[in-house]
């Protein structure tokens, strides 16, 4: 077998056969197979796409390029919810509590944030002294006692898909839905679940722009797991505008903690919502939304869902009575009142042009090197839909250096987009593919 021959026929657009996809794989991971013949390979599929039997065997031959993690005592219902990536997204820090209060489970591996969007690692770890698991028992440990199971990305888990992608930044195919699909769902087979729920952001904030490309994509992933035996599930929601009102670490944390107190913003609660219902839903406890909302509001009411962040707070070396006292999170030297250029009703806010504003004062990554400041951030006084005036103030800025503040008010300021008509809001569900 050669890999020149692999190449010809994915160029030929003819289905591979385990055994080729098998060669390849292993002879690149092994230093075989060189740079420039996977570049070619990768090429061919981005003109040529893979079919479902092609894609599902890539998948797992990169889960099985390194660990995989099994619970095998964790005797709940394992939820793994992925987001592709979005601007104020918090969902995991509020959802982890709630689904662990409803007697189940989340398994997730969750990453840190780069360019605009942010991670939920960044995140938990504006709490002092945090520390997310960094092993499978310290993983096992925390998710038996509290329900909640996160740990970060280690060099052991899918490395084939490390290389790939390494290659594919500098080859111009990081855009081949396929080879996102198997990226993003060879991490999600790597650890144990019984449902994945995937939550393809859409929109100006989203790497997926438009909602061709995110049902698409979102397909290709339903397709992997579903043919591995993983039921899989893909929620396709708004990212036109940031999510929640805060943008940036502790600003998120501080949100997310909020919320589990009851104090929602609408879109948040909506998201969550969807994700917690599909969950019971497929675990065989509720047949409507109806009843799923009624179980996350009384675990809300009663401070259960609260109480489980504590402790998973607690567990994981952090100061719990964060909860209670937002001081003890990073608090930043200066805040910055940003007001409105005109008057009328905000018809749409640019979610990436936010991301950005809140990424050059600190709170992002322009590279995987770049150190976060945990304390800066941004709130969002006014939302789609909301009535603003003329100097009105629409958002503040949380800052510690004032070096790019300027350019972050700017990009705020272009933000918003002010029109004289209200408009409807658009719904943040915007699709569900199973």
């Amino acid at each position: 077998m050669r890999v020149v021959d692999i190449i010809d026929k994915k160029k030929k657009n003819s289905e591979l056969s385990k055994e080729e996809i098998n060669f390849l794989l292993d002879g690149y991971l092994n230093g075989s197979v060189p740079d420039y013949q996977m570049s070619s390979f990768l090429m061919a599929v981005y003109f040529n796409n893979m079919t479902k039997e092609e894609l599902a065997y890539f998948t797992l031959k990169m889960r099985d390029s390194g660990d995989t993690i099994y619970f095998d005592n964790l005797k709940l219902y394992l939820v793994d919810k992925h987001s592709t990536g979005g601007v104020g997204d918090k969902v995991t820090v509020v959802l982890g509590p709630i689904l662990s209060a409803l007697g189940m489970a989340t398994t997730k591996l969750s990453g840190k944030g780069l360019g605009h969007t942010g991670g939920t690692i960044d995140k938990f770890e504006s709490i002092s002294n945090f520390k997310f698991s960094t092993t499978k028992e310290e993983l096992v440990s925390i998710a038996s006692k509290t329900g909640v199971g996160l740990m970060g990305y280690s060099e052991n888990i899918v490395p084939l898909d490390k290389k790939i992608y390494g290659l594919r930044d500098v080859t111009a195919t990081v855009d081949s839905i396929p080879l996102i699909a198997s990226s993003i769902m060879s991490k999600k087979l790597a650890i144990q679940s019984d449902l994945i729920i995937l939550d393809v952001k859409v929109g100006d904030g989203a790497f997926m722009k438009n909602i061709k490309d995110a049902r698409e994509l979102s397909r290709r992933m339903v397709e992997i797991g579903n043919s591995v035996g993983r039921k899989t599930i893909a929620v396709l929601t708004n990212m036109e505008e940031p999510l929640g009102y805060n943008i940036g670490n502790a600003n998120e944390i501080i949100e997310g903690i909020e919320a589990l107190k009851g104090n929602w913003s609408a879109d948040l609660k909506e998201v969550v919502y969807e994700i917690v219902y599909l969950a019971l839903k497929h675990k065989g406890e509720v047949t409507t939304f109806g009843e799923a909302s009624s179980k996350i509001d009384k675990v809300i009411a009663s401070g259960k869902a609260l109480n489980i962040l504590k402790e998973f707070i607690k567990l994981s070396g952090g100061n719990p009575n964060v909860i209670d006292d937002y001081k003890l999170l990073p608090t930043p030297k200066s805040v910055l009142d940003v007001t409105s250029n005109v008057e009328g009703f905000v018809t749409k806010i640019k979610a990436e042009e936010i991301g950005k504003a809140a990424m050059v004062i600190g709170a992002g990554r322009a590279t995987k090197e770049d150190e976060v400041d945990h304390a800066v951030g941004i709130e969002l006084k006014k939302k789609v839909g909301d009535k603003v005036e003329k100097g009105e103030l629409i958002a503040k800025i949380y800052y510690n250096d004032a070096k790019n503040i300027e350019s972050s008010k700017n990009m705020i300021i272009d933000a918003y987009v002010v029109g004289k008509e209200k408009q409807e809001v658009v719904k943040n569900i915007l699709e569900v593919i199973e």
